[in-house]
């Protein structure tokens, strides 16, 4: 991975207005043509959204990575891991070969742009995780599996260890796949979204025991919680779908007794228990859409994302579940500035806040991904 630092000629971007902004952007995209792919997650700004050639969540925008075969450069609009796989998934051997060996170059506008829910779990963590699961269950009948929001020294591992990565749109299809080989699931990092899809499996709740990487032994578990488990939950969570509680909804349901609630499922258990309708980003959103006028929502995810909504189906009645402002502040960081000043230096040659992930870690971590997209058919 490359590393770059903000020279001060960055400041000059800060002192431009928006309309002169968009119209040197518009200027490389225009002179880059086909060779230039930028990806928007569902959750940046609007105007950069509105600057992107795909747009999607963490699940779509991978398999968009995988199945590019025209560009040389790829912006993501998003988050570092986002970034990371999208570098994994553009360069892997085939695409290389089929290339002549020429790899497309990722680039992060902003490397700030990072996630909190990925930081909560780190490679020296969950080795010691696994050493520790060792002592007490047969690790070859456990089987690991990463959320997308996570590094890609996470990814390898569980590539090395016969394990997948998962988004909130197929988890469900990767614990089932893992209870087809394994056991056992360790599932790392997000403790909801583990904990809603297992549940809804039929999973008991005593059968999911919640791994501490904070605390020294086991996690914080006895050894017979961990040889009656099914579901090792990792603590870890989204810092902006963690901020909606059951409280909210009863609010909502009090004012408007006919209204729909719609969260995403890194949404806590008591919250996704009293939803309505629960699904990842893609799922909301096209819930929304094919919902008929007058429809009342309330809607627990990301607040650029509920907004966007609000404005493109003024036929229904749209709510943010919160009274809080949950946006994701990593997300945030990539603007208009950021954009054009990644987008310049690409053009001219000279690129900046390059992706790259080093051969080894790729070679793993492509095999936890190849297994998810290959579920996802």
């Amino acid at each position: 991975m490359a590393t770059a630092t903000k020279p001060e000629a960055f400041e000059h971007y800060r002192s431009l207005s928006d309309a002169e902004l968009i119209e040197r952007i518009g200027a490389v995209r225009s002179a880059m043509g086909e060779q230039l792919l930028i990806l928007g997650h569902h959750y940046q700004q609007d105007d950069v959204i509105a600057l992107s050639d795909l747009q999607g969540d963490s699940y779509q925008l991978a398999k968009l990575a995988a199945q590019d075969r025209d560009c040389n450069a790829i912006v993501f609009c998003g988050v570092h891991f986002m970034a990371e796989t999208a570098d994994i998934l553009a360069n892997r051997p085939e695409r290389l070969a089929e290339r002549g060996g020429r790899r497309v170059t990722v680039v992060l506008p902003d490397m700030a742009a990072g996630c909190s829910l990925a930081d909560m779990a780190d490679i020296d963590q969950v080795e010691e995780c696994w050493q520790q699961l060792g002592e007490t269950i047969d690790t070859s009948r456990l089987m690991p599996i990463t959320y997308v929001n996570s590094s890609a020294t996470l990814k390898a591992f569980v590539g090395r260890h016969g394990g997948l990565v998962c988004t909130s749109a197929n988890a469900r299809a990767a614990l089932e796949w893992a209870f087809a080989r394994a056991d056992r699931v360790l599932f790392f990092p997000d403790q909801h979204l583990a904990r809603n899809t297992a549940k809804a499996m039929g999973v008991p709740l005593d059968e999911m025991p919640l791994w501490d990487p904070r605390k020294p032994v086991l996690g914080g578990n006895s050894h017979d919680a961990i040889a009656r488990s099914r579901v090792i939950l990792w603590r870890g969570h989204c810092s902006v779908h963690q901020m909606f509680l059951p409280d909210h909804v009863a609010q909502f349901r009090a004012k408007y007794p006919d209204i729909k609630i719609l969260v995403h499922p890194e949404c806590m258990m008591e919250v996704v228990d009293l939803a309505d309708v629960v699904g990842s980003t893609g799922k909301i959103i096209e819930a929304v859409r094919q919902s008929p006028p007058g429809t009342r929502w309330a809607i627990g995810t990301e607040l650029h994302l509920v907004q966007r909504l609000k404005q493109n189906h003024p036929e229904q009645e749209i709510h943010f579940l919160s009274p809080m402002v949950c946006m994701c502040a990593t997300m945030y960081r990539i603007d208009l500035a950021h954009l054009c000043w990644s987008l310049e230096h690409l053009a001219t040659g000279a690129p900046v806040n390059v992706i790259r992930v080093d051969e080894e870690t790729a070679r793993w971590s492509l095999a936890a991904l190849q297994r998810m997209l290959e579920i996802s058919k």
